[in-house]
């Protein structure tokens, strides 16, 4: 197993020197989803609350030790249409991939859609969801009034 397990990228003392392993394409979104329950987060709230109209926004974020890890992440993520995200470095010295309002919704349709299985965290899940129904009954609002 740990044979196996080093054929497809993984090192030993891996924190900050992990590269993405090599995911069949087909496996990809389970691999990002179990990932994003392990070591991401999704966030729901208001910007510029103090003007007339302010604009709810949902962010990703994908943490990690390793800069590199993260940067063959978005690289990764591009070739799936999720083409913004940007690396920060906390305080702490750990890396933040973060994502905004569309690539955030395309990761949820990456990570979400066509499941064939259960393995997930639904908590996580219904940030999302409950982002686009917030956003949808806005929709739906605008354009009746």
């Amino acid at each position: 197993m740990c044979d196996d397990l080093r054929n497809i990228g993984l090192v030993e003392r891996k924190v900050k020197r992990i590269r993405l392993p090599n995911i069949p394409r087909g496996r990809f979104s389970d691999f990002l989803r179990g990932y994003f329950d392990g070591d991401g987060n999704v966030w729901v709230n208001y910007m510029n609350r103090k003007r007339k109209t302010p604009t709810l926004v949902i962010q990703t974020t994908f943490t990690s030790c390793s800069h590199g890890f993260l940067n063959s992440l978005k690289d990764k993520l591009k070739r799936f249409n999720v083409k913004g995200g940007a690396i920060f470095k906390t305080q702490e010295g750990v890396f933040r991939l973060q994502y905004s309002v569309k690539d955030s919704l395309l990761l949820y349709e990456l990570m979400y859609d066509n499941l064939d299985n259960d393995l997930f965290l639904e908590r996580k899940r219904r940030i999302f969801e409950r982002y686009k129904k917030i956003r949808m009954d806005a929709c739906g609002r605008s354009s009746v009034g």
